[in-house]
């Protein structure tokens, strides 16, 4: 009996020390939980936030520019048409700009410089997962090698040469110029292009994205091409009878 009672008293006394330890461990370890997706989602909502602010900033803008030029084409339509139309080509790029930015400096890698070889071209895929990131990062206007991109640009090879709009780059090292809405947005993207995939993208092709401070007062050139507009045509008037 005794025996009996010294072995239950043992089997008890180890359960209730099992007890004790996995309390204590779960005290001194408690559980994390993973809120990697709530973040997410809430980067997801801030980021959807802000374009709407965005949309309705411009929405505001566009109304009151409206309102403006019904009151100006009733003083003075050909003053109100002339500004209409410098706005207009300040948006598509025409004009020269000057705002913050950045610097981007593409040029050959340090270990092609010590050997002595010289990178003779860039390749156009390259050059768009560059300008593709810049976009996404909130760029407002881009110039590659004193190029200006407008929403038509089309950057390819042709005949084993890189070429903007049918602009060659003509050497290496040449510059990629970025305007950004504000000093803030600026130190933003700067902030970015250091973690950037295509920047290291670059290096593979034995190139090296140099990145400059965020600048107060960046001038990108204007767009110098021709713009080829297709499928539209003026809207023919018609008459009270027709």
């Amino acid at each position: 009996m005794d025996n009996k009672l010294k072995i239950s008293f043992t089997v008890i006394t180890v359960i209730i020390g099992f007890m004790i330890a996995i309390q204590f461990q779960t005290v001194k370890e408690p559980v994390v939980r993973d809120t990697r997706d709530i973040w997410e989602l809430r980067e997801a909502l801030l980021k959807e936030k802000e374009v709407n602010s965005n949309l309705l900033s411009e929405t505001r803008s566009v109304e009151a520019k409206l309102e403006q030029y019904k009151t100006e084409q009733q003083s003075s339509p050909e003053q109100a048409l002339k500004q209409t139309l410098e706005e207009l080509k300040t948006e598509m790029g025409l004009t020269e700009k000057t705002g913050p930015g950045l610097i981007l400096t593409i040029e050959p890698s340090m270990e092609e410089i010590l050997l002595g070889e010289k990178v003779q071209n860039v390749s156009p895929e390259l050059l768009e997962r560059l300008v593709n990131e810049l976009n996404q990062y909130d760029a407002v206007d881009i110039a590659i090698d004193g190029h200006r991109l407008i929403n038509t640009s089309v950057i390819r090879d042709i005949n084993g040469e890189t070429k903007v709009d049918g602009n060659s780059i003509k050497k290496i090292p040449f510059e990629v110029r970025v305007l950004t809405k504000d000093v803030n947005a600026a130190k933003d993207l700067y902030n970015r292009m250091q973690v950037s995939r295509s920047v290291e993208d670059f290096f593979i092709d034995n190139l090296r994205v140099s990145i400059s401070k965020p600048l107060e007062k960046l001038t990108v050139p204007e767009y110098k091409d021709t713009i080829r507009i297709r499928f539209m045509e003026p809207v023919k008037e018609r008459g009270g009878n027709e």
